[in-house]
């Protein structure tokens, strides 16, 4: 096992739990090969979800009744656009499944936008879908998603009142929920769906380029303009649910926010706080971050959340993996070491493959909260400007001590 990351003392001061120790967790092997055919990474093995024709992107795991593990992932059809524009032109959202949970997953369709790249206005969700998050809370699962659609030009503020279809799907992007009982019934259609998005943005602030803004003078807040990357978490202190999004603001130049809104239901409504949440400050500059996966632990008494550190300043390296910690969920702060992972993976042999895309983290959990797996999105090549694939999910097993 190659030590990767670390979780720092878990003080009382901290957590409120004066029995908390000081723990390490591990990555093992992902079971992958990775050779070079043509200049191209050729990615094989038991532990990265790939499909034929697909950029496969990010995916959430859950453990099913009957003991197999079931894999929500996205996808985006080939051979028609890039990587980008392809995941907000037409994203699809499929079903795997393994009898274990750490690689094996085999695919068993499609059921949400299977028509990938045909234009739809049907819905607020019907032309891309993405970004999956599947939870059990009580009987049911929920598997809260992100969805777009193309508004059109009819009320954009630009220099010439257009904007291309990318930028307006994009600017469409908010958070849904789904319902359902069995993955057969998933899979089936069988489940319960909102009319309209779990939550979108109140504010739609930006100097320029931009659809449907609000009046001049508007303070964004954190569900600016998109609400993406949904985490969901029960917090068992008052029974309340906590949703965290990520949004966009312009101050002056582009930044990923988080924030963070409270239900009393897995299916809403959630009220969003006006507060940011997990970000720090690098003198006047705030900085960004994006796809938050957010749990709790009860062996600790705390909420932890990883994820896509762009430039390392969370970590004070380089990009990567990063992780916060928090007592109620709201406040957050780093840890002494706050590197998750680096974005490399090691292989069967004990190598380490350096990727170029290591994001979109999700993490199974055992019954204290105490990570058992991650999953990410994953390319050894870049993939913006492919048009051939070259994505898919990989699968970490992960080593508590």
């Amino acid at each position: 096992m190659k030590r990767v990351f670390l979780f720092a003392a878990l003080c009382a001061a901290v957590c409120g739990s004066a029995s908390a120790q000081t723990y390490c967790v591990e990555a093992g092997p992902a079971e992958i090969s990775v050779t070079r055919r043509d200049g191209r990474a050729v990615v094989t093995g038991e532990g990265a979800f790939q499909l034929p024709d697909h950029f496969v992107w990010g995916a959430s795991v859950i453990r099913g009744d009957e003991g197999r593990y079931y894999m929500i992932y996205s996808a985006v059809p080939t051979g028609k656009y890039a990587f980008d524009p392809g995941w907000v032109l037409g994203s699809k959202m499929g079903l795997a499944v393994s009898d274990r949970p750490d690689g094996g997953f085999r695919h068993l369709g499609f059921f949400l936008n299977e028509d990938g790249f045909r234009p739809d206005r049907s819905a607020w969700d019907a032309q891309t879908v993405m970004n999956p998050h599947v939870r059990r809370f009580g009987d049911k699962y929920y598997l809260y998603y992100v969805g777009g659609v193309d508004l059109g030009n009819d009320r954009v503020r630009s220099a010439d009142g257009t904007l291309p279809l990318r930028a307006r799907v994009q600017q469409s992007l908010r958070i849904g929920v789904i319902e359902f009982e069995t993955f057969a019934d998933l899979l089936a259609g069988r489940f319960e769906r909102l009319n309209g998005p779990l939550l979108a943005p109140r504010t739609r602030v930006k100097p320029n380029d931009i659809v449907d803004p609000s009046p001049e003078g508007t303070r964004p807040m954190p569900d600016n303009i998109i609400v993406v990357n949904p985490a969901v978490v029960y917090r068992p202190s008052d029974g309340k649910y906590l949703l965290y999004f990520k949004g966009n603001v312009y101050d002056p130049a582009w930044r990923g926010v988080h924030g963070v809104a409270i239900g009393d239901s897995p299916a809403g409504p959630f009220v969003p706080l006006d507060l940011e949440v997990l970000t720090i400050k690098d003198g006047d500059k705030r900085l960004s971050a994006e796809d938050p996966y957010v749990w709790y632990c009860a062996r600790d008494s705390c909420f932890y959340a990883v994820f896509k550190d762009f430039t390392g300043a969370f970590t004070r390296s380089e990009p990567c993996l990063a992780v916060m910690r928090s007592r109620d969920g709201i406040e957050w702060e780093l840890p002494e070491r706050s590197l998750f992972m680096k974005k490399q993976v090691v292989l069967p042999s004990g190598e380490v493959a350096k990727v170029a895309r290591l994001e979109r983290p999700q993490l199974l959990v055992d019954e204290q909260g105490v990570p058992l797996v991650l999953y990410c999105a994953c390319a050894v090549d870049e993939v913006n400007g492919r048009i051939d694939g070259g994505s898919f999910n990989v699968q970490i097993p992960l080593r508590s001590e």
